[in-house]
């Protein structure tokens, strides 16, 4: 089984990151993606941030109906600081019975300039299948709702780096570029805006029963 993982805050999981994950499925031949919700992430301080398991829970009806998806709760059972390194030897032991190649890392061309800070990111991009994805820039937002970069990331980033140069082993998903992220969505609820259809329907009915995100 070829097994490919995505890791996120998803606070909240929208239908970018559905529409992202069957990209992969589709294009690159994987069966399975394991959406793993961070519990602490190295990069960013989260804003606007709900329970752990208001994410995971929110993680698990976005992907119920699909057998390709799984939510993986790994990150938020280990606690700490959520590095990938240790996920993808969690991932790796974990199915090895089944697993076929290496676990393929999805994530956003957003990261790239900072990915030579990951914790042993050289070591990482040998032991996992690097996915880059198209990921749109964000709208503009207001301060509170944007997440802000922590310690080193976000400074003195590779510069110029593409997903086309980007100086590991990797592969490319051609994803459509969704004009959505979670931080706007997050906004447009506090402040009463449209974002119905931005994320799957158990999702949005979660949200409205539990009042997240509101002011």
């Amino acid at each position: 089984m070829k097994i490919a993982m995505l890791g996120g805050s998803f606070n909240p999981i929208h239908i970018g990151h559905l529409i992202l994950a069957d990209s992969v499925c589709k294009t690159l031949g994987y069966d399975k993606i394991l959406f793993v919700p961070t519990y602490c992430p190295p990069h960013k301080e989260m804003s606007c941030e709900v329970a752990s398991d208001d994410r995971f829970e929110m993680v698990r009806l976005a992907v119920s109906d699909d057998d390709r998806f799984e939510a993986e709760d790994c990150e938020l059972r280990r606690g700490g600081v959520s590095y990938t390194w240790d996920t993808i030897c969690y991932l790796e032991e974990k199915y090895k019975s089944v697993l076929t190649g290496k676990i393929g890392l999805i994530f956003g061309e957003d990261l790239l300039g900072d990915y030579d800070k990951w914790e042993k990111s050289e070591d990482l991009a040998l032991r996992a299948d690097l996915i880059l994805a198209c990921r749109p820039q964000e709208t503009a937002l207001k301060k509170e709702f944007q997440n802000s970069p922590t310690e080193k990331y976000g400074r003195n980033p590779m510069k110029g780096v593409t997903r086309e140069n980007f100086p590991y082993p990797h592969k490319i998903v051609e994803n459509p570029k969704i004009e959505i992220s979670s931080s706007e969505i997050r906004q447009k609820i506090a402040e009463n805006g449209s974002w119905r259809y931005l994320v799957p329907e158990r999702v949005f009915d979660y949200i409205i029963e539990r009042n997240l995100y509101e002011n």
